[in-house]
């Protein structure tokens, strides 16, 4: 990773990264960015140095989880002797992030209590549901993002929050319809989004964002009494499952993605999930029954000859088989398959994910659906059968 800042590199400095991703199969130079929970520092710090100040300023410089401290440029700014109010434009980089451009503002004033009080206010989410990090009924803001918060309250008041303390209330304009792009409502939180952020830093099409969003919708699914749950590969697959299985609340469904593993091993650590069901399409869930639990094709590309030798033992001819090892996807040898009627060959690798859901997760309960891109149920396997 390379940094650059043409800043004295002994003062806070706007930290500039690149980094060589892989996007859609070519490399790109592309440009980091930062989390929520780090503009919401860096405004609650300039809202609480105007305030106390009572004078005007254009940037602030805050502290990183990462260890590098970096300034960032404030807008919006008002004050009076009772309160101050800024804002930070999210910035998140060449990443496509929901929330990219949107003004993450504070408004801070005094109170008579000692300490600091943080609350989240127009377009800031409020947790609903149990199984996040955050208790029902509090804004959502992270506790990483609350610690950098802190800190940074704690840089410009020090021992005088002992005193007179300080309230910081977050916001963000527009959150409420930014939301709506993000899974807060799958996750139980309402109104608008949730302030985010391990690092401060936010790396250009990362999967960490998702793959932990994933986890927190089987702990959320969990702490909400659903013993059973669907796993989807995406949006058609969950729209399918949804058909298939009317009967159970939204919340037991999980968009997962690529992250069948961290799905089911989180799956594993929760006794009241009795029954795990997997539903996706061709391409993700061949790969899953050869084996990968990372499914991206970043991670794990389409195994022909497993594919082939599946073909094989469910009664496809040599001509076919020799096919399928040519063939450029894994929609190509389904088509081919259904093509020519071999319904078994979907059940078989349906029987054989049933297996390895077993062996990861721990649940003896549940089946798998292979369906097509038009939602047709092309192959099921139930466990046990």
């Amino acid at each position: 990773m390379k940094r650059e800042s043409k800043k004295n590199p002994d003062s806070p400095k706007r930290v500039t990264q690149w980094e060589e991703v892989t996007v859609n199969g070519k490399k790109r130079r592309l440009r980091t960015g930062f989390t929520t929970g780090a503009c919401a520092a860096a405004a609650v710090k300039g809202a609480l140095l105007a305030l106390q100040s009572q004078r005007s300023l254009s940037c602030v410089d805050i502290q990183l989880p990462i260890g590098d401290r970096v300034s960032f440029d404030l807008v919006d700014l008002a004050f009076d002797p009772n309160g101050a109010r800024c804002g930070v434009v999210k910035d998140g980089g060449d990443d496509p992030d929901a929330t990219h451009g949107a003004v993450i503002k504070a408004t801070v004033s005094w109170r008579k209590e000692p300490g600091f009080l943080l609350d989240g206010g127009e377009g800031v989410g409020r947790v609903t549901k149990p199984g996040l990090s955050v208790p029902v009924g509090e804004a959502a803001i992270n506790p990483v993002p609350r610690r950098m918060i802190r800190q940074s309250v704690e840089e410009v008041a020090g021992s005088s929050l002992k005193e007179q303390g300080v309230k910081a209330i977050l916001s963000v304009p527009g959150g409420e319809e930014i939301a709506r792009k993000t899974l807060n409502g799958r996750l139980g939180i309402i109104g608008g989004i949730s302030i985010l952020g391990t690092t401060g830093v936010v790396r250009p099409y990362s999967t960490a964002a998702y793959r932990a969003s994933v986890i927190q919708a089987v702990r959320v699914a969990a702490a909400n009494g659903c013993g059973e749950l669907v796993l989807t590969t995406g949006g058609r697959s969950e729209k399918a499952a949804m058909r298939l299985y009317p009967h159970l609340p939204q919340e037991a469904f999980i968009e997962m993605a690529d992250f069948l593993g961290d799905a089911l091993k989180t799956c594993s650590r929760h006794s009241s999930i009795r029954r795990i069901h997997l539903v996706g399409m061709m391409g993700k869930l061949s790969k899953a029954a050869a084996g990968h639990l990372e499914l991206h094709s970043g991670s794990a590309s389409v195994d022909l000859p497993f594919l082939a030798r599946v073909a094989r033992e469910t009664g496809a001819s040599e001509a076919d088989v020799r096919q399928i090892l040519s063939a450029a996807t894994a929609n190509r040898v389904g088509q081919l398959m259904r093509q020519r009627g071999n319904r078994l060959f979907f059940d078989a690798l349906c029987r054989t994910l049933v297996d390895r859901i077993r062996a990861t997760a721990g649940k003896p309960e549940g089946e798998v659906i292979l369906i097509s891109l038009q939602g047709e149920v092309l192959g099921r396997q139930t466990a046990g059968k």
